[in-house]
């Protein structure tokens, strides 16, 4: 049984996958998360709603694995390595052009009011999103103190995730402008860097 099931789900091509989880990144952009519904997912990528069900079982899901699909930041982090803790963390910042970080930010600020009022799709972003990318700066920050350029006691290693969603976070925030390229380098420089105690050079 658990073999069928499996077939069932891998029946979805890796390009149609991707074709899919574009069109409902387009969906949230135009109508946010709730009004988002599983029958405008059919009818926008000519799908079945008995198709998507079963390959994603329901909303959230789909969503949070559309989201993580498509984000540059965490997919395939720990594949980088520069061989320095700033360079990894730079290379990470320009997988993505200012086009994009602007998309994506506008995109998160509607999600993260989402989530405050819907425990299914905090779960799925735990599991398939948060999660993962956070192993994945794990991975990176653990080459950083191999390497001797973090010590392995440094409290703030617990929080690099925070600080660089945060700094993402807050430039729309506070300066009302879409965080960029320029302005992330500069901030993991002074702000990141100096609290893992790592060389910014």
């Amino acid at each position: 049984m658990t073999e069928v099931a499996t077939a069932r789900r891998s029946r979805i091509t890796p390009e149609r996958e991707a074709e899919l989880y574009e069109a409902v990144l387009d969906l949230l952009r135009e109508v946010g998360y709730d009004a988002l519904t599983m029958d405008a997912v059919a009818a926008r990528t000519k799908s079945s709603k008995a198709t998507l069900y079963r390959q994603w079982g329901g909303k959230a899901e789909l969503v949070a694995k559309a989201v993580r699909h498509t984000k540059p930041g965490g997919v395939g982090l720990s594949e980088i390595d520069t061989g320095s803790l700033r360079g990894d963390l730079h290379a990470l910042t320009l997988r993505s052009d200012d086009c994009t970080m602007e998309q994506n930010s506008a995109l998160m600020r509607g999600l993260a009011m989402a989530i405050h009022g819907n425990p299914d799709l905090l779960k799925a972003f735990k599991e398939h999103l948060i999660g993962p990318e956070m192993a994945e700066f794990r991975t990176v920050l653990q080459r950083a103190v191999d390497r001797g350029e973090v010590r392995p006691d440094n409290p703030a290693i617990d929080f690099v995730m925070h600080m660089m969603i945060g700094g993402f976070a807050a430039r729309s925030m506070i300066d009302e402008q879409p965080p960029t390229q320029a302005f992330l380098l500069s901030y993991i420089d002074a702000v990141v860097l100096p609290a893992l105690g790592s060389p910014r050079d």
